[in-house]
């Protein structure tokens, strides 16, 4: 057996580099994919799509969406738990007989130590456990265990089940800490050793991460969901859409995961390939950051809206891959404003700005992943905001440049993408309608912050009222309101909602991608 692993291994590594081969083999999976957006692969500090996936087949939570069924929480490494609402606490009871990667077993102390080590770290991520009140200071008065129960605490008036959603998101996952921390240099708490192992006790592991190159997974025989059908996962990082499909039709991948719309449709008629459709709770969108000063007249802000070409944009190269959708909290989840009030008209744009008395031109950069669809995107709206003398210079860089670049603040304006951390609308309302502190050094996972936008403090008033408002209908009217809000004011323009279609060998079956990068599952995938 460990020959014939060995075998497959030595098969797949073949398989990242060269560039042709007669078939993948029958137990494993092979992706072509896009992951340029990777920063970081420990759990603690992933903040990526591409790294959302890596982190949902390596690790779990104690409460958690599973592939089975990606819109109903469940346990997870909790079997149970008990809510004390008033209390404002929840114990856990842990699963039996779970064991990490590499055999050690799970412990109430290994939950323990994953979410103090997310907040001690506090990068990108933290900000979500930090909804519930938990600083590293007061983390050991908020979080304990007791044998094979965790119980919790939180701060703050909102329901428990926004804050099973907080721990069910990406940043709880569970690690093994005798093991990461035996890795620990310089009080990085096993950062750097996690950026290239696993120590999950997930469905699958980690053999292999080589960023911009690929990321290979081997599967858990122990996983106490059930062992995958594939023993490997193999996601060769293939940055053109045209290659990708040429890789899928010679049989050099079983997937293909950032097809354009042409390259789907050329597919049609392809007996040997079909093509699957997941909608996406990720929104598109153009910001400007507030750190530059010629973008700071809301008169910009309020023309661009004018200024895209939503319904040409969407019936044309994103067709099939895109809806027009221009509020922040996506169609198909409770909560959501599905009015798209703005519509491309120049004109108006143009007499917006000269009502305004603001100096045209302006020449602003705009960021972008140098991959498709985004620099068909850009090229568009370059071509759309010229007319009301607004000029964008395309910068282009990798998914990971770009995005670090945003973190730091220091782009003019941004062409990105965002998705829920946690299946509530508090989720993309912080994110959207929300600072606290816009300093340069009090850095938090917002889009707000990253654009250097301090909402009004009404905004941030109404936010937080909605996160605390117990009535379910008048909390979704709040969280309307907001979104009508963010559509009258605010740096940024949201004009799509994200269909993912993905090209596959129709041998493939049992792949399941929910509505965002934390629900793509390969566990359940079998070749017949």
């Amino acid at each position: 057996m460990k020959l014939i692993k060995t075998t497959l291994v030595a098969s797949l590594l073949a398989l990242a580099s060269a560039p042709a081969l007669a078939s993948t083999p029958d137990n494993a999976l092979v992706i072509a994919q896009n992951i340029d957006d990777i920063v970081t692969i420990d759990p603690a500090t992933a903040y990526e799509f591409s790294s959302g996936e890596y982190v949902t087949n390596t690790y779990d939570q104690l409460v958690q969406y599973d592939a089975t069924d990606t819109e109903t929480l469940a346990p997870g490494l909790a079997t149970e738990w008990e809510i004390d609402a008033e209390n404002r606490t929840i114990t856990f009871t842990l699963r039996d007989g779970v064991t990490f990667h590499s055999g050690n077993p799970l412990r109430a102390e290994d939950v323990v130590g994953s979410w103090r080590r997310v907040v001690v770290l506090d990068r990108a991520p933290a900000f979500i456990l930090g909804n519930l009140g938990w600083t590293a200071d007061n983390f050991d008065e908020m979080v304990s265990s007791d044998g094979n129960t965790v119980t919790i605490r939180w701060t703050g008036d909102f329901a428990p089940s926004f804050v099973l959603n907080v721990l069910a998101s990406r940043p709880a996952s569970v690690v093994d800490m005798e093991t990461v921390m035996g890795h620990e240099v310089d009080g990085d708490m096993g950062h750097d050793w996690l950026n290239q192992n696993s120590a999950g006790t997930g469905p699958f592991s980690l053999r292999s991460f080589r960023p911009g190159e690929v990321l290979m997974l081997d599967a858990n025989p122990d996983y106490f969901a059930g062992a995958p059908a594939m023993e490997q996962i193999l996601i060769r990082h293939v940055a053109e859409a045209s290659t990708q499909r040429l890789l899928l039709e010679s049989g050099d991948v079983d997937m293909a995961k950032n097809l354009t719309p042409d390259q789907v449709a050329g597919l049609e008629g392809n007996d040997d390939i079909r093509i699957e459709t997941f909608p996406q709770a990720a929104v598109h969108w153009v910001s400007f950051n507030q750190n530059t000063e010629s973008l700071t007249n809301p008169a910009i802000w309020e023309a661009a809206r004018y200024l895209v070409d939503y319904e040409g944009m969407a019936n044309s190269f994103l067709n099939g891959q895109m809806q027009v959708h221009q509020a922040f909290w996506p169609a198909g989840f409770p909560g959501a404003l599905t009015d798209t009030p703005f519509t491309y008209d120049s004109e108006r744009a143009r007499q917006i700005l000269e009502d305004a008395g603001v100096d045209l031109p302006v020449t602003v950069t705009l960021d972008v992943i140098n991959a498709n669809p985004f620099n068909d995107m850009a090229q568009s709206l370059q071509q759309t905001f010229a007319e009301a003398g607004i000029n964008f210079e395309i910068l282009p860089g990798t998914g990971a440049q770009v995005i670090t670049r945003y973190r730091a603040r220091t782009h003019q304006a941004m062409l990105l993408y965002w998705g829920p951390d946690f299946m509530d609308p508090h989720s993309n309302a912080k994110a959207f309608a929300y600072n606290e502190d816009n300093s340069d050094d009090a850095y938090v996972s917002t889009t707000t912050w990253r654009n250097a936008w301090m909402p009004p403090a009404e905004i941030n008033e109404l936010t937080m009222a909605a996160l605390a408002e117990q009535d379910a209908d008048q909390r979704l009217e709040m969280y309307l309101e907001l979104q009508r809000e963010m559509q009258r004011e605010a740096p940024f323009v949201i004009m799509f909602q994200a269909v993912k279609q993905v090209a596959m060998a129709d041998n493939v079956t049992g792949f399941v991608n929910g509505s965002n990068s934390d629900f793509v599952y390969y566990r359940l995938v079998e070749k017949d």
